[in-house]
């Protein structure tokens, strides 16, 4: 299964239609490093020196606490919700001449639906240009890698072993 956990504008709104409340999933849990830039046609809001400075933190994931580099939410709460390939591509896709396409495949992902689980918090500013948290969005590529978007910047992150 491939799970997508996310913050949008809900994080202050509540859970729409469709979503479930729950605890952080197992697919998740542990400790994540973030090795990498993966490479995609999205415009972001980021330079190559932002991007540099996401390279080798951790983020933790557990049912207590959402944790990226030094900051941390306790007692995260988690909305779930179903997304297809389709889905994911109108809302991560540019609109107009300008807009850049992005899919699952981009990303490396070949599946049809994925999972998405958004952990809700307060804006964040930890950024200039953003109010996300590294890590509360993401997709689980597999039971190792992680993949995240920040800024609409994509990054890669590898879990920490002996979890």
């Amino acid at each position: 299964m491939i799970v997508r956990v996310s913050c949008f504008l809900l994080c202050l709104v509540g859970l729409p239609q469709g979503e479930t409340k729950q605890a952080i999933p197992q697919q998740i849990a542990g400790s994540w490093t973030v090795l990498r830039e993966l490479p995609t046609k999205a415009i972001s809001c980021w330079s190559k020196e932002d991007v540099k400075k996401l390279l080798g933190t951790k983020i933790l994931y557990s049912d207590k606490i959402f944790r990226w580099d030094k900051t941390t939410i306790e007692n995260p709460s988690v909305g779930v919700r179903t997304v297809t390939a389709e889905q994911f591509h109108d809302e991560n896709s540019g609109i107009g001449r300008r807009g850049v396409e992005i899919t699952l495949q981009d990303l490396g992902i070949h599946a049809d639906s994925i999972v998405e689980i958004e952990i809700k918090h307060t804006p964040a500013h930890l950024f200039d240009e953003t109010s996300e948290i590294p890590g509360d969005d993401v997709i689980v590529k597999d039971a190792t890698t992680i993949i995240f978007p920040v800024c609409n910047t994509y990054f890669e992150a590898k879990r920490v072993r002996n979890d």
